[in-house]
């Protein structure tokens, strides 16, 4: 993003502020799809996160790229959501119900080379059966290249907890790929974290 185009953002200009939002909404919407699978809550996440982006753009002071400061508003609106009694019962309710939360198909969302569908494995699905915080610690770790410190920070937990949270993301996923192989599905996994 231009200098030039930031400082006008930062004080108020309409066009600007549009090209902020033109420039990051897509990857800050990919992140936040990944973070939270259901479609409208992730919706009313985005919109969140793009409000108080505008209304903070004044005290951003560029100690980090404009794109990282904005994902970082985007993840800590997520796991403030994922730690909500509200988003715990909700999950209870998918449970009961057997489903596991509406959630685009991965393609759509980052873009990737041609795979032969045949033996591609459906890594949304696969995503989808893992607890949040796994789902989570696992985007931000291998996707978003958060070190374990952050992630830690991000949930007011120690390192040890990124670390086992994500070790047990890949023992899942690797269960996943493996009954894919042989069943063609994966199981689904116990929502307590």
């Amino acid at each position: 993003m231009a200098p030039e185009v930031l400082r006008a953002a930062q004080a108020g200009a309409p066009e600007a502020q549009a090209a902020v939002y033109r420039a990051f909404s897509g990857p800050v919407y990919a992140l936040i799809r990944r973070l939270v699978p259901r479609a409208a809550m992730a919706d009313d996440l985005f919109q969140d996160t793009f409000v108080e982006v505008l209304q903070s753009l004044r005290r951003f002071r560029g100690e980090a790229p404009l794109g990282a400061w904005i994902r970082r508003i985007a993840v800590s609106k997520c796991l403030m959501y994922l730690r909500s009694p509200w988003n715990r019962r909700l999950l209870w309710l998918d449970s009961q119900a057997g489903e596991g939360g509406e959630s685009a198909p991965l393609e759509a969302l980052v873009e990737s080379p041609v795979v032969d569908m045949g033996e591609r494995m459906d890594l949304d699905a696969a995503l989808r059966r893992l607890s949040p915080a796994a789902r989570a610690v696992l985007w931000l770790h291998d996707v978003e290249g958060y070190t374990h410190v952050e992630i830690a920070a991000l949930y007011g937990k120690t390192p040890s907890f990124s670390k086992s949270q994500l070790m047990r993301a890949h023992l899942r996923l690797r269960e996943c790929l493996q009954d894919h192989v042989e069943e063609g599905a994966c199981t689904p996994v116990s929502t307590n974290s």
